[in-house]
């Protein structure tokens, strides 16, 4: 099996490249997340091993990682420090843009598969959920009154402009084109911690 360690990093999420199926983005952080920096490792799966191509550093953990939907070198992170970050691989330098809007940890980013919008949506432990304009580098619209924390945000990949949460005890399907219009919320009994479509 082939596999990459990250001395003093504890990976929080993976995602393959939708363009290059041998490149794949690793979100991390020190101390378990807790305390300390984040790095976006950018990694190539060759057939012998898994190589590092290139990483970033940011100055507090990473919990999340998206490939953009329209460009091969560009991604988008969700930081502890309440911030996304838009990194392009093809750039060594730090981030192209940061976002800011969370007033807490971004423990998830998706990207818009449609093709037809290129949107990310965001889910935080401040209980809210935002959609932005990576292009624009602009917050399109938040969503208010989740109950608790956000731990997981994703777009449809078959209804453009509908994404599902999940926080605590709830799972959310909200249309942002009809003004965040939830069309339906479920009540469980156990926590949810992700959620897929």
């Amino acid at each position: 099996m082939k596999s990459f360690k990250s001395p003093g990093r504890h990976g929080y999420a993976v995602e393959i490249s939708p363009f290059l199926a041998s490149t794949i983005a690793c979100a991390s952080s020190q101390y378990y997340g807790i305390a300390g920096c984040g790095t976006l490792f950018v990694l190539e799966q060759r057939e012998a091993d898994v190589s590092l191509v290139r990483s970033f550093d940011w100055n507090d953990g990473l919990f999340d990682v998206t490939w953009s939907e329209n460009n091969e070198h560009v991604l988008v992170t969700g930081g502890g420090d309440g911030s996304l970050q838009i990194w392009d691989t093809a750039n060594p330098q730090g981030p192209l843009q940061v976002l800011k809007g969370h007033t807490q940890e971004v423990y998830s980013v998706d990207w818009s598969q449609t093709r037809g919008e290129h949107l990310v949506v965001s889910g935080s432990w401040d209980h809210t959920a935002k959609v932005w304009d990576p292009e624009r580098c602009q917050l399109v619209n938040s969503l208010q009154g989740h109950e608790g924390v956000i731990y997981s945000t994703i777009w449809s990949p078959h209804i453009p402009a509908c994404f599902a949460s999940a926080s605590g005890r709830k799972m959310s399907c909200i249309c942002p084109s009809m003004k965040f219009e939830r069309i339906a919320a479920i009540l469980l009994k156990v926590t949810v911690l992700g959620c897929r479509y």
